[in-house]
């Protein structure tokens, strides 16, 4: 994690204020009484586009918007893809978006009412970004990644930036992973404003490439099953700095059972009133099974999105 990542994460906060939201941070009166800790909540469900993925997009095709690129490609498992389709929009950018047929039918009408071109490739967001990948290759375009790269981790970690401002004081962060892009942002973010803060990966057991890749040591394949936390599933890109960020700041890395996340979810959505996805249900789940654990701590979960169809909700409370 390059010294000076704060700094980055700090001057693209003032870059893209303008076009995100400013989110909530919440004190949970229920967690916080359940665990015996002091319990807040960044809410990131309120974001623009009802995801934190509206951070790293919006600073990334800023960034880009300076060389007048003719398109820009790039892949999701959704919230990723209506995050560029909004900041696109704002930006006067051609993109195309290349989503994978298990894409979420919520998260695929947003990108639809955004405007944005797509194209549907493969049975999974690992399929549709080898796909966008190869197309930005042919046409000679910039490919913009979800997670794996610098700019974007910088926009996901003004999240933390934030949250920082808010409660100064943070013993341990839970945060869903997927790709890594949100973890690398918040945790290089917050050690670098305190080393001791604890940083906690939770990840859906039904598709956890990065929990198994730092284990392993290195990027690994796995098989993938379908996850309530449809916003983090998926394959890793080799090579991805994501990886290397992960291991110089993930503390703790924990599996929670499909289960275990739709249970947080529908108890979370009764004691909250608020909307949540299966990737932000993964974080409080994490949460709710390392409760024993954190008692008299200063905890922050990101709750990273609100992008869920109501199918998927009334399975949950099914």
């Amino acid at each position: 994690m390059q010294d000076n990542f704060y700094k980055d994460v700090e001057i693209a906060l003032e870059r893209i204020q303008k076009i995100i939201r400013r989110t909530p941070l919440q004190f949970s009166p229920s967690l916080s009484e359940e665990s015996e800790a002091e319990v807040f909540l960044k809410l990131e469900n309120y974001q623009v586009t009802g995801s934190f993925k509206a951070r790293g997009a919006s600073n990334k095709l800023m960034l880009l918007s300076e060389e007048n690129p003719k398109k820009i490609i790039t892949a999701s498992s959704g919230n990723h893809g209506s995050a560029v389709a909004y900041a696109a929009g704002i930006l006067n950018l051609d993109t195309l978006i290349f989503l994978p047929e298990s894409v979420s039918p919520a998260k695929l009408n947003k990108i639809k009412y955004l405007g944005a071109d797509f194209k549907i490739e493969g049975e999974t967001s690992g399929d549709a970004e080898t796909a966008g990948r190869l197309y930005a290759e042919k046409h000679n375009l910039p490919f913009l990644s979800p997670y794996n790269d610098y700019d974007v981790i910088v926009g996901q970690g003004t999240t933390a930036a934030e949250a920082y401002e808010q409660m100064q004081s943070i013993d341990v962060v839970l945060v869903c992973v997927g790709g890594g892009g949100l973890i690398s942002g918040i945790g290089g973010y917050l050690k670098q404003k305190n080393s001791n803060t604890k940083v906690i990966a939770c990840s859906p057991a039904h598709s956890a490439a990065m929990h198994y890749a730092l284990q392993a040591g290195y990027i690994i394949d796995i098989n993938h099953l379908d996850t309530l936390s449809d916003g983090s599933a998926g394959a890793l890109e080799r090579g991805s700095i994501t990886f290397d960020y992960c291991q110089s700041i993930v503390d703790q890395s924990i599996l929670v059972s499909e289960n275990e996340i739709a249970s947080a979810m529908k108890s979370f959505m009764d004691s909250h009133q608020m909307m949540i996805e299966g990737a932000a249900g993964t974080a409080v789940a994490g949460f709710i099974k390392l409760k024993q654990h954190l008692k008299g701590k200063r905890v922050l979960i990101i709750i990273c999105g609100a992008n869920i169809s109501m199918d998927k909700i009334k399975e949950i409370i099914a």
